[in-house]
C-alpha cells in the first residue's frame, strides 16, 4: 500500500492527459489546450515523485539524500505555474499573454529559489514521507519548505476561485465540469494547509507530523480524482447527450422498420444488424434499411392516396407536418400491401396519379413512425446543446430528427 494513493492518483491525471492528447496534436497553438495538458502532467508527475518507493530510488541513484525532495517540490511549483496560466486563458482579456508570462516567471523563480536553498542547507538523513516537518527547522531547508508550500497554496486558492466564479456563468457539462475543477483545487488546498500547519506545529515543539503524512497526500489524492473528472466532464457530456438522442431516434424509428420488415426480409434489402456498436452506428443502420425499402416500394405508393390522406388530416388537426406523416404513412402501407401481393396490379398499370416528387426525409421518417406506432407525430423531444469550453473539439450531433 506504501505510495499506492501517489501512483494510483498520477494515473488518474495522466489518464486524464491521454484523453486530451488527441485534441493537443490537433490544436498544438491552443493555449488553453497546452496549460490544461501541462497541469494534468504536471500534477501527474508531482504524485509519481512524491511516492515513497520513488523517493527512495531517486536518492539511491543519485547518491544525494533527499534530492528527491526539491525535484518533487519544483514539479510541485510546475504545476502550480501551469494552473495560474490555465486560469488566465479561462479569464481571457487583452493582456493574457502578458499576464500568463509573469506567473510563469514568477514561478521559475521560486523553483530557482527551492534549489538554491536546498544547496545552502543540510538534510543528511533520509526521509522519504516526513521530510517537511523532519526539517522544519533546518536553516534553508525550512524556508525551501514554506516557499513551495506558499506557492502552491496560492496556486490552488485563485484556481478555486476563479473556476467556482466561472462556473455560474456557464452552462451544462461545462459548468459541472468548472464546478468540479473548482473543488478538486480546494481539496489540493488541503495538502498545503496540512503541511503548513504541521511544521508550525514543528516550530512550537510539537509533533504533527501526521497531519503531513497521512492527511495531505489523502487531500491530494482526492483533489487529483475529482480535477480529472472535471476536465474529463466536458469532453464526455456531449458525447453523452449525442448517444442518447441516437438511442433515442433508434428506438422511434422501430414502428416504420415494422411496417417494412417483411419487405427487408423478402427483398433482402436490409444490411447485416451491427453487433456491439454505438447507437449512431444502429441509428445509421435502421435508417438505411428503411431508405433502402422505400426506394423499392417508390414504383407502388400512391400520389391519390397521398393528397386524400393529407388533405383530410390537416382539415381536422391543421397541422401540416402531421398531416404529411399521416400521408405518408398510409402511402407506406398500401404500398407495402400490394408489393406483397402477387395477384396485385403491376406499378405501371395501376393509376395512382402523377409520382410524388419526393421521398419522406430524416426528418419526416420520425413522425410517420410516431403516426405507425399510434402516438401524435412529432412529439419526442430535442435535448438542447451542451456548451463546451475553448479549445475542445466534439463530434456533431447523430441522430437528429
Amino acid at each position: 500500500m506504501n505510495g499506492l494513493i501517489n501512483y494510483m492518483s498520477c494515473a488518474a491525471l495522466w489518464l486524464g492527459l491521454l484523453v486530451k492528447a488527441p485534441d493537443l496534436l490537433r490544436h498544438r497553438r491552443d493555449p488553453y489546450l497546452r496549460a490544461i495538458c501541462a497541469v494534468l502532467g504536471l500534477a501527474g508527475l508531482c504524485f509519481l515523485l512524491g511516492a515513497p518507493p520513488t523517493v527512495g530510488a531517486v536518492n539511491e541513484l543519485s547518491g544525494v539524500p533527499n534530492l528527491a525532495a526539491p525535484l518533487t517540490y519544483a514539479a510541485i511549483t510546475g504545476y502550480c505555474a501551469a494552473s495560474q496560466v490555465l486560469v488566465v486563458h479561462w479569464r481571457g482579456g487583452p493582456r493574457v499573454r502578458r499576464t500568463a508570462r509573469r506567473w510563469a516567471l514568477s514561478y521559475a523563480a521560486v523553483v530557482l529559489g527551492i534549489a538554491v536553498t536546498f544547496v545552502l542547507g543540510d538534510a543528511p538523513v533520509e526521509r522519504r514521507t516526513d521530510l517537511d516537518t523532519y526539517y522544519a527547522t533546518t536553516p534553508f531547508i525550512a524556508e525551501m519548505i514554506v516557499l513551495y508550500l506558499l506557492a502552491h497554496l496560492t496556486a490552488v486558492t485563485v484556481t478555486t476561485l476563479t473556476s467556482l466564479r466561472w462556473a455560474r456563468r456557464v452552462r451544462g457539462g461545462l459548468r459541472a465540469g468548472m464546478t468540479l475543477l473548482g473543488i478538486g483545487a480546494l481539496c489540493g488546498a488541503g495538502y498545503s494547509v496540512a503541511k503548513l500547519v504541521a511544521v508550525g506545529a514543528r516550530w512550537s515543539g510539537r509533533d504533527w507530523s501526521a497531519l503531513g503524512t497521512t492527511v495531505s497526500p489523502a487531500a491530494a489524492g482526492l483533489g487529483a480524482l475529482v480535477t480529472v473528472v472535471g476536465v474529463l466532464v466536458p469532453l464526455v457530456t456531449p458525447r453523452v447527450s449525442e448517444w442518447r438522442l441516437a438511442g433515442r431516434t433508434y428506438a422511434r424509428l422501430w414502428p416504420l422498420e415494422r411496417t417494412l420488415d417483411d419487405l427487408l426480409t423478402r427483398r433482402a434489402l436490409r444490411l447485416p444488424r451491427p453487433r456491439f456498436a454505438s447507437p449512431g452506428t444502429r441509428l445509421v443502420w435502421r435508417r438505411t434499411s428503411i431508405h433502402n425499402a422505400l426506394s423499392h416500394l417508390d414504383a407502388y405508393f400512391d400520389r391519390d392516396l397521398y393528397d386524400r390522406t393529407r388533405a383530410g388530416v390537416l382539415a381536422a388537426t391543421g397541422d401540416p407536418e402531421r398531416a404529411e406523416a399521416a400521408a405518408w404513412a398510409a402511402v407506406i402501407t398500401d404500398a407495402v400491401r400490394h408489393e406483397a401481393d402477387p395477384r396485385c396490379e403491376a406499378p405501371a398499370s395501376r393509376d395512382t396519379g402523377p409520382p410524388l416528387d419526393r421521398a419522406p426525409g430524416q426528418a419526416a421518417l420520425g413522425r410517420i413512425a410516431d403516426v405507425l406506432g399510434g402516438a401524435p407525430a412529432g412529439t419526442a423531444p430535442v435535448p438542447a446543446a451542451s456548451a463546451v469550453p475553448s479549445g475542445t473539439t466534439t463530434a456533431g450531433t447523430a441522430g437528429t430528427t
